[in-house]
């Protein structure tokens, strides 16, 4: 087949194609004549339906389905010929002036772009790391004792305390007017931990079982209430009960109880320090790769084929319904959510993705079999049955699929990182792992 390929702007492209009359037809029949032996009709025995009426009956929509199918495989043939690396579907359309015994069709279509990657060796690169010290080992041991703390009753007269739970009732009115859920009985909290507004904790704190106050409050203008959202409460609290927090004590009986297999005091610090080792890894390799991808793109010139640029955006737009669904909302899979909001980040997404296979392409950079078990082995490592972890990666294609794709991005990655200018900061711990010092 002679292939004419148009250009008509940057990535998109045009090819005629034409098919003989006679080759559609000759499908047409032999599909209706396949119906015909199937087929049920009213007054007619199964397999004898007369094929006029056949025609009559189906003709028009078996022949749509033969021209689809005809024209989809004459085009991939043609893309295929021309050496073309088609983005999205085409949009075909039958053309005029056809010659006789022949019918024409357009096909206008996007091909992928030619990446062009700068010289690596200019990108600037700045290279986290990060240390697990005893103070982040201390920080997690008291997070471990307050999750199996126990409550006993103050004495009677003692104020409330930070770290003590404080079972209150309340009511807010905002001009005198109650407003949905303002009111609570037996409402529990534990004082200073957030739970609260600020407002709200430091008027209880302080405060005995018994003692009621009246306090005013403004709920923040983002707070999650619309109805009241930037506007000032009146609040009558009054304390029922106020109970002190007991923190076990650090010893074998801890470490036991949370699974130490020696039991040790020393076993628990070092389990701790393992595991916080491999969360230190695991968000250094993703802040390092973030900014890995950053240099790359910046160092990449292309145009991105807009039908792309479409399906990403759909693809997040169904997300963003899925996650409001999921949240409660009614009727989201009908909200109004317009697309421009998802545009840079589709952008975004199909940049990289083009880069990212590029390099790829280029340099041999994808995932080997001893690479893809490494990666599966490290995640498992953290499981209590390693081996199940293992099987259930590998008994399905689509979720190795996923470690493949982050075992290239780690190649990328140290790919990249071995060419560029890099800069090599030390950051805290607390500052990786989101936390106030």
């Amino acid at each position: 087949m002679a292939v004419t390929v148009e250009t008509l702007e940057k990535l998109e492209r045009k090819i005629t194609l034409s098919l003989p009359v006679t080759t559609i037809q000759s499908e047409v029949d032999a599909r209706l004549k396949r119906l015909a032996r199937t087929v049920k009709m009213d007054g007619f025995r199964p397999g004898k339906v007369p094929m006029s009426v056949v025609a009559q009956r189906y003709g028009y929509s078996v022949q749509y389905e033969v021209l689809n199918d005809k024209v989809g495989e004459a085009f991939a043939q043609a893309a295929n010929e021309a050496n073309l690396r088609v983005a999205g579907q085409p949009r075909i359309t039958e053309k005029d002036g056809a010659p006789e015994g022949q019918v024409s069709f357009d096909a206008v279509f996007e091909v992928f772009p030619e990446v062009k990657i700068g010289d690596l060796s200019e990108a600037e690169v700045e290279k986290v790391s990060a240390e697990v010290t005893e103070v982040a080992i201390d920080k997690t041991v008291d997070i471990l004792r307050k999750q199996r703390r126990s409550f006993a009753q103050r004495a009677q007269g003692a104020p409330a305390e930070d770290g003590d739970r404080v079972t209150v009732d309340f009511e807010g009115k905002i001009d005198g007017e109650p407003f949905q859920g303002g009111k609570a009985e037996d409402f529990q909290f534990l004082v200073g931990e957030g739970q609260m507004l600020k407002e709200f904790e430091d008027a209880v704190r302080g405060m005995k079982s018994g003692e009621s106050k009246t306090f005013p409050l403004a709920f923040p203008e983002d707070y999650h209430g619309k109805d009241v959202a930037g506007k000032t409460a009146d609040f009558l609290v009054t304390v029922k009960k106020i109970e002190a927090a007991h923190l076990p004590e650090v010893n074998e009986q801890l470490a036991k109880s949370l699974g130490i297999a020696d039991g040790t005091v020393e076993g628990l610090r070092a389990d701790i320090k393992k595991n916080l080792e491999r969360e230190v890894k695991f968000r250094l390799l993703a802040r390092n790769k973030a900014a890995v991808m950053d240099a790359l793109v910046s160092k990449a010139e292309l145009d991105l084929p807009n039908a792309s640029v479409q399906a990403e955006v759909a693809r997040l737009l169904e997300s963003a319904r899925a996650d409001l669904k999921q949240r409660g909302i009614k009727d989201a899979d009908k909200a109004e959510i317009p697309d421009d909001i998802f545009r840079p980040q589709a952008e975004r997404r199909v940049r990289l993705g083009l880069v990212v296979a590029e390099l790829v392409r280029a340099n041999e950079l994808q995932a080997k079999p001893e690479q893809l078990k490494a990666h599966v082995d490290e995640l498992a490592a953290s499981y209590e049955k390693p081996e199940d972890v293992i099987r259930w990666y590998f008994s399905d294609r689509q979720r190795l699929a996923e470690v493949e794709a982050v075992v290239v991005e780690n190649n990328v990655t140290d790919f990249v990182l071995g060419r560029a200018k890099v800069t090599e900061k030390a950051v805290s711990f607390d500052e990786l792992m989101g936390q106030q010092a």
